[in-house]
């Protein structure tokens, strides 16, 4: 479907406008090093999670948010180009909405966007978490799925690389402001400074480097950025994903191995060797159906997910606990099934004592 307001140039095209995740607000006892490291990891997902993810129908809550077979591949197509990078998060399409994380939809007029990482969890499963805007000409060709690729990369907790405080980008505001207020966006001043023009909290911000080619910068016309200079004749992203963002996802989501996941006993306690933002996946084999905790210990900023495993291989989530920022233990109370396998992940952003961090399950 074509759209009427499209031209030539890099603003005729719908910009992403995320959404964006509630600004933690930690207790004074909560910041420094703790708190940086809290706000890098947050949204992440714990390695080795399988993302489910699954399309609305004309039989949904909205019969608008249905797209057509071409778009649904699209979709497809960027999903499987950020598995060929080779990481430890996969994603696997299932026709029942409410076991999906990630609902897809394709409502005319609503933008492209999607929420940042495990914030689309807060949404119901009647709820988009992510939407592709079929009147911007994403039907087919490699526009729709370098589209499609960046919001899935929001989806995998990944920011927008433009407002990376790193980059050093002094903006035009106001030519920024008349450019989005202007079709196909149609930005108030708010949408397009809380995604062109504010920078991200240098807290958010893995490393040192800015990326203009990542798959999460946009593309910039003429006038727009005054510095660097070199830019002041626009931005263009080479497309697809950059090497920078191939390396970032990585370092997030390293591929796991899980033949040499350890097994933890039932009532044993296994003491946590992890540095920042390192993860752990242990093995759990219960002998009785019944309701079992699992429990962190110590002075630790731990998220604590529990997946079961399938026969094919794959997880399949089934509930979680953080307690980074606040004083107590990550804790979880299941009903788990004989026979079954399940996998105890634990990512830790910061532990005040290295060493002195435990996990449990009795």
């Amino acid at each position: 479907m074509t759209n009427p307001d499209a031209t030539q140039g890099s603003l005729r095209k719908k910009y992403c406008a995320s959404r964006q995740p509630t600004p933690r607000v930690f207790g004074p006892n909560v910041g420094g090093e703790r708190a940086r490291l809290i706000l890098l990891h947050g949204n992440k997902w714990a390695n080795g999670t399988t993302l489910n993810f699954a399309f609305f129908d004309s039989q949904g809550p909205d019969p608008s948010w249905a797209g057509a077979g071409a778009l649904k591949d699209q979709v497809r197509g960027a999903f499987k180009r950020w598995t060929d990078v080779g990481i430890g998060i996969s994603f696997r399409e299932v026709t029942d909405r409410a076991s999906a994380q990630v609902r897809v939809a394709f409502q005319p007029g609503d933008g492209h966007w999607s929420y940042i990482g495990r914030d689309i969890l807060k949404q119901g499963v009647d709820d988009r978490t992510l939407n592709l805007d079929p009147l911007d000409g994403i039907a087919d060709g490699e526009y729709g799925i370098d589209v499609a690729c960046h919001e899935i990369g929001h989806t995998l907790g990944f920011p927008h690389e433009h407002q990376n405080p790193n980059a050093g980008i002094v903006w035009n505001e106001e030519a920024v402001y008349r450019a989005l207020a202007a079709p196909p966006n149609r930005w108030d001043r708010q949408t397009t400074y809380a995604n062109i023009i504010e920078k991200i909290a240098p807290d958010r911000v893995r490393g040192s480097s800015w990326d203009p080619d990542s798959i999460m910068h946009y593309p910039f016309e003429p006038g727009l950025i005054e510095e660097p200079a070199k830019y002041r004749d626009g931005l263009q992203p080479r497309g697809g994903i950059s090497e920078t963002d191939k390396q970032w996802v990585k370092a997030f989501y390293p591929v796991e191995r899980p033949a040499d996941f350890p097994s933890l006993a039932l009532f044993e306690s296994r003491r946590l060797q992890l540095q920042a933002g390192a993860q752990v996946s242990l093995v759990l084999k219960p002998t009785v159906t019944r309701f079992y905790e699992m429990r962190t210990f110590g002075a630790s900023d731990t998220v604590m997910v529990l997946n079961q495993r399938r026969a094919d291989g794959t997880e399949h989530y089934v509930t979680a606990d953080d307690d980074s920022g606040e004083e107590r233990n990550a804790y979880i109370r299941r009903r788990l099934q004989t026979g079954e396998t399940y996998l105890l992940k634990l990512r830790l952003y910061y532990a005040a004592h290295a060493g002195e961090t435990a996990v449990m399950w009795w």
